[in-house]
């Protein structure tokens, strides 16, 4: 039977600007993508995504013909969920209130009428789900993904040795190390949440952690970093300085010195040395940010509540961001002082005004980052950098004037 995972409208838009370059289910959190616990769960070796057309060639639907479990990749699978999932019988969907969550059809090739149209609901949830709605949602449901995360992958399984002298562990129990991983002179503390080190991962010498940690393949952690807890760094990720609550997607790097608080960094995205995120306004107050479906900025609830930046994005040294900051796709930040808190894609400049980044000279960019991890900016790849930066011209309000760049503290949003 085929796994087909799809983008629920009434949530892909409020995952902007991760969502501008994957789907849904492609989305980081805790140890897994939320496509990879489904994977894993329900023992497929693959799964298919229903989203936007543009991002088809790249995260493909695969076979669509014939019988499939319909999913929405927004909601993070239990055994609980499972279990309902795959009780259903042809014909009938599962909600949670409003919402679907899953459906069994015989024959998948009219699934997309079906979602727009809508299921009529067969079956409740036994219990809320646990979804991801909101691009907060990310940060704040992350050290208990990273505990699931952490069970599912590791039971029945040994952990390799720490295999060096000079680490400092604590609660060894709550460890797990997969094959390649070297450790030089850190100290691992799992007393308050696992620590999971994927394969060929690397914690540097004075490093300092603290569980939930979820180190992915092939990823740094730097001298002397601090990791603070409820971390997620993504595949041939490198970390530096200080970390609390933050999740970098993959093939991104924060290298250096400086504090990355209650964030979320997408791919092929790079803090320059000494890059602070400020996540606590100094009032206390609940912090806003943008949202790119409201058009607006929206109050998160949130206390704490620090960057959220979109893939391809760059910052140099120094830079500061102020609570609640929102960056998109294949922007490039730099100069002093604290820039707007909204910056839109394909943005170039800082606190002093902004032009618009051209798409050749960001793909530029983009092809020599990623060839430093072997990888190619291919056909696929620009065609999606390509609409989305047609796609959020709207953003770049200075395209609109006769003048450029435009004071970062003029703009009227």
């Amino acid at each position: 039977m085929h796994i087909l995972l799809f983008d629920d409208p009434a949530i892909r838009p409020h995952l902007l600007p991760f969502t501008f370059t994957r789907p849904v289910a492609a989305l980081r959190c805790g140890i897994l993508t939320l496509a990879e616990k489904w994977q894993h769960r329900l023992k497929v070796t693959q799964v298919g995504y229903l989203t936007e057309s543009y991002l088809q060639a790249k995260y493909p639907a695969g076979n669509t013909q014939g019988p499939a479990l319909v999913i929405n990749g927004a909601i993070c699978p239990d055994d609980l969920l499972i279990q309902q999932v795959q009780a259903l019988a042809s014909g009938e969907a599962l909600f949670d209130e409003e919402m679907l969550v899953a459906a069994h059809l015989a024959d998948a090739s009219q699934v997309a009428e079906l979602i727009q149209d809508g299921f009529q609901k067969t079956h409740e949830v036994a219990e809320p789900v646990i979804a991801i709605k909101q691009v907060w949602h990310l940060f704040l449901k992350n050290g208990a993904e990273i505990r699931r995360d952490f069970d599912l992958l590791t039971k029945g399984r040994e952990s390799a040795p720490v295999g060096d002298a000079h680490t400092i562990v604590y609660a060894p129990e709550n460890i797990f190390i997969e094959p390649g991983v070297k450790i030089r002179a850190a100290i691992l503390n799992a007393e308050n949440g696992p620590i999971y080190l994927g394969k060929n991962s690397q914690v540097h010498e004075g490093a300092i952690i603290s569980g939930p940690l979820a180190l992915c393949e092939g990823s740094h952690i730097n001298v002397g970093a601090k990791m603070r807890g409820d971390n997620t760094v993504g595949p041939y990720s490198k970390v530096g300085g200080e970390v609390g609550n933050s999740i970098l997607l993959g093939y991104s790097n924060k290298g250096h010195d400086g504090y990355l608080g209650n964030s979320v960094i997408g791919e092929w995205c790079n803090l320059g040395a000494d890059t602070n995120t400020s996540n606590l306004k100094n009032n206390y107050a609940p912090v806003k940010i943008w949202s790119h479906s409201a058009g607006r900025f929206v109050n998160t609830g949130q206390q704490f509540c620090g960057l959220m930046m979109g893939d391809h994005s760059k910052c140099g040294i120094n830079t500061m961001f102020n609570t609640g900051t929102v960056v998109g796709v294949g922007a490039n930040i730099f100069g002093a002082g604290f820039p707007r808190t909204f910056i839109p894609s394909f943005s170039w400049g800082g606190a002093a005004g902004f032009e618009t980044f051209k798409l050749p000279k960001a793909a530029e960019v983009a092809e020599r980052v990623m060839a430093r991890r072997q990888l190619e900016y291919n056909e696929t790849e620009q065609a999606i950098m390509h609409h989305v930066y047609e796609a959020t011209a709207k953003d770049r309000v200075w395209e609109r004037t006769t003048s450029a760049p435009t004071p970062a503290n003029g703009v009227e949003l």
